[in-house]
């Protein structure tokens, strides 16, 4: 599925999970995130890191929506999608390339995600990051998140932070 919708100088783009520019911007945020992570990881043992994996990994079978947001020479330099999480739509790895940050792609990334989400008939959308990403947190708390209980799948990870946007009312 493709489809495309200007947003001030950012242009959305509806892409599949599997878009090579949407796999390399997933990677770029591995690659970024992962290591504020490690020493947390390495406080488990392999056991546990296993199921924190199954926790954390992603079926592209649930994945509904995956967009990129590009700049004005057509570059994909954000990422986000929505995936079906029981009855929610849960928010999934947002990401723009650090030379695109503070310009306004984040908030373009996840108003359409939220135009999607009401699109689709949800009544909010939910997420999850982690307490080792404070721009995250900061820019979902701008957008009007609000902190919520851990949800399954995240409980057995105590650095989750997770947060709700009511789409209706």
């Amino acid at each position: 599925m493709t489809g495309r919708a200007a947003t001030e100088a950012w242009t959305i783009e509806n892409v599949s999970w599997d878009d090579e520019r949407a796999v390399a911007l997933r990677a770029a945020m591995d690659d970024e995130i992962s290591p504020r992570y490690a020493e947390v990881y390495a406080a488990f043992d392999d056991e546990t890191r296993a199921v924190l994996a199954e926790d954390f990994a992603v079926d592209p079978a649930t994945i509904v929506e995956v967009i990129l947001v590009r700049d004005a020479e057509g570059v994909a330099v954000g990422h986000a999608a929505l995936r079906r999480l029981g009855d929610e739509l849960e928010v999934k790895r947002v990401f723009v390339d650090p030379r695109a940050r503070g310009r306004g792609a984040s908030q373009a990334l996840m108003g359409e995600l939220e135009r999607l989400g009401r699109e689709r008939g949800a009544a909010r959308l939910i997420l999850q990051t982690g307490n080792r990403q404070p721009e995250a947190i900061a820019l979902y708390e701008k957008l009007g998140y609000r902190a919520i209980d851990i949800y399954p799948p995240y409980v057995r990870f105590p650095a989750s932070r997770c947060f709700e946007k009511v789409l209706t009312g």
